[in-house]
C-alpha cells in the first residue's frame, strides 16, 4: 500500500526540486514583503509591528545590540543569543548599515537557509518538502528572528546521517545547537540508533563531532567574555512564562502574575514534563514496533518541548516545519497546527498590541494556546500510534521510504 493510503492526504509528488524551490521562494518573499511594512513605517514601526503584525526583532536588534556602531557581538556588546545566530547576525551587520539594510542583508542569508533547508527536503523525501517551502507560518515566520539558521543546518545533519556520514552530520547538528539548542536534542536519538544497525559505534562519531563542532564556535568566545557569552544561560533560566505558552495562561488564571512567583518550580516542572513524555513516547512506540527507525523520535521530542517549554516564541513552529516532511505528512494533522498556530500569533500580538489601543482580550490568547496545544498532543499521539513515513537512508534522491503497518484514519 502506497504512502499517501497510510498517512492520511498528502500533498502532490509531481513538481520536482525547481517546483519545491520555486514554492519556497514564494513563500518566503511574500513574508519579507509583509516585515518591510513595519519598516517602510519608519518612525512609526513601534506603532506598525502589531496592528500590522509585520514586527521583526531583526529591526530593533540592530541599534540595541551594538551593530550600528560597528561593535563585536559578546566582545564588545552584549548578546543574548547563542554564539551561531550572533555570528550570523555579526555578519549581516557588515553589508547593512542602516536598519532597512540590516533587515535585507539579514533577509538574504536567511532566504539561503530557508532554501537549503528545502533542497535537502526535496532531496530526502521529494515533493513532501511542500510541508516545509508551502506552509503558511515559513512566510510569516521567516524573518521574525533567526530561526532559519538552525533549521536549516538540523536538516543538513539529518541529510548526513540518513547517507550514513555520522562524523559530518555530528558536526552539522553541533553547528545548529551553536545557533539554538535544540538540534542537540535531536542528535540523541539519531546517534542511539546507531546500536540497532551494523554501523554500532558510528553513534560516538556523531557525538563527539557534535560537542568539537559546539566546542568550536563556543570556547573561545566564552574565554574571550564569558559574562556575556553566558547570558543567554542567565536570560533562559531568569525568564518568565511568554504569552504563548500553557505556563503563562495557567498562571495568569490562577495568580494574576504569568509566572505565578515560581519562576524556578516553572523550570524544574518543564523539564520533568518534557523528560516523562519522551520517556512515554520511546517506551510505547518501541512496544508497538521494536524496530523504528530512533531518529524519528525527533519530531515528539520537539512536539514536547514546545507543548510544556514556558517560551514558546511565534518562530519556534519552524522547527517542526521540516518534521512533517520527513515523518508524518499527514495533510490534515499539519492544516490544523497551522490554523491553530496561527490563531495563537494573531491572538498573541493582538494581546500585546492592546496598551496601544484595541487589541483581543487574553483570555481568546489563552483558548489560542490550549487549543495549540491540542494539536501538539495529537502528533504525538499520531506519531506513538505509528502514523508516519520516514526514510530510512539516502543513497540517490527519492530514498526508499519506510511505512509503518498501521493505517492512518483522520486526525
Amino acid at each position: 500500500m502506497d504512502i499517501e493510503r497510510r498517512t492520511g492526504p498528502t500533498v502532490s509528488r509531481s513538481l520536482g526540486l525547481a517546483g519545491v524551490l520555486s514554492v519556497a521562494l514564494l513563500t518566503m518573499f511574500l513574508g519579507f514583503a509583509h516585515k518591510s511594512v513595519c519598516l517602510l513605517a519608519g518612525d512609526g514601526f513601534n506603532e506598525m509591528r502589531y496592528r500590522a503584525y509585520c514586527y521583526s526583532d531583526i529591526v530593533p536588534l540592530y541599534r540595541s545590540r551594538g551593530f550600528l556602531d560597528g561593535e563585536i557581538p559578546y566582545i564588545e556588546a552584549r548578546n543574548e543569543y547563542p554564539v551561531g545566530t550572533g555570528a550570523v547576525m555579526w555578519v549581516a551587520s557588515w553589508f547593512g548599515r542602516g536598519e532597512g539594510e540590516f533587515l535585507l542583508a539579514n533577509g538574504v542569508m536567511l532566504y539561503g537557509f530557508g532554501l537549503v533547508t528545502a533542497w535537502l527536503l526535496q532531496r530526502m523525501v521529494g515533493d513532501r518538502a511542500l510541508f516545509f517551502a508551502a506552509a503558511p507560518t515559513l512566510g510569516l515566520y521567516a524573518f521574525l528572528n533567526w530561526d532559519l539558521v538552525p533549521v536549516a543546518l538540523s536538516t543538513a545533519g539529518l541529510y548526513a546521517f540518513l547517507r550514513g556520514r555520522d562524523a559530518a552530520s555530528g558536526a552539522w547538528f553541533g553547528l545548529g545547537a551553536a545557533a539554538k539548542l535544540y538540534p542537540a536534542l535531536l542528535a540523541i536519538p539519531a546517534a542511539l540508533d546507531r546500536p540497532r544497525t551494523e554501523r554500532r559505534r558510528r553513534g560516538w562519531h556523531l557525538l563527539v563531532a557534535l560537542g568539537l563542532s559546539l566546542a568550536v564556535l563556543n570556547v573561545p568566545v566564552a574565554i574571550a567574555s564569558f559574562e556575556r557569552w553566558s547570558e543567554v544561560f542567565r536570560l533562559g533560566s531568569e525568564r518568565p512564562p511568554s504569552p504563548g505558552t500553557l505556563w503563562y495562561a495557567t498562571c495568569r488564571g490562577l495568580t494574576a502574575s504569568p509566572d505565578c512567583g515560581a519562576t524556578s518550580a516553572i523550570n524544574i516542572a518543564s523539564a520533568v514534563s518534557f523528560a516523562g513524555i519522551v520517556a512515554l513516547v520511546w517506551w510505547r512506540r518501541g512496544r508497538m514496533d521494536p524496530a523504528f527507525p530512533r531518529w524519528t523520535l525527533g519530531l515528539p521530542i520537539l512536539a514536547a518541548f514546545l507543548l510544556v517549554s514556558k517560551v514558546y516564541s511565534p518562530q519556534y513552529s519552524l522547527w517542526l516545519l521540516p518534521w512533517f516532511a520527513l515523518v508524518l505528512p499527514n495533510l490534515r494533522l499539519f492544516l490544523v497546527f497551522e490554523a491553530a498556530d496561527l490563531a495563537v500569533f494573531l491572538a498573541e500580538f493582538s494581546y500585546l498590541g492592546a496598551g496601544r489601543g484595541g487589541g483581543l482580550p487574553v483570555w481568546l490568547l489563552g483558548v489560542a494556546v490550549l487549543v495549540r496545544a491540542v494539536v501538539l498532543l495529537a502528533l504525538i499521539v499520531a506519531f506513538t500510534r505509528g502514523r508516519t513515513a520516514a526514510p530510512e537512508g539516502i543513497g540517490m534522491p527519492h530514498a526508499q521510504v519506510r511505512v509503518s503497518t498501521i493505517p492512518s484514519s483522520s486526525s
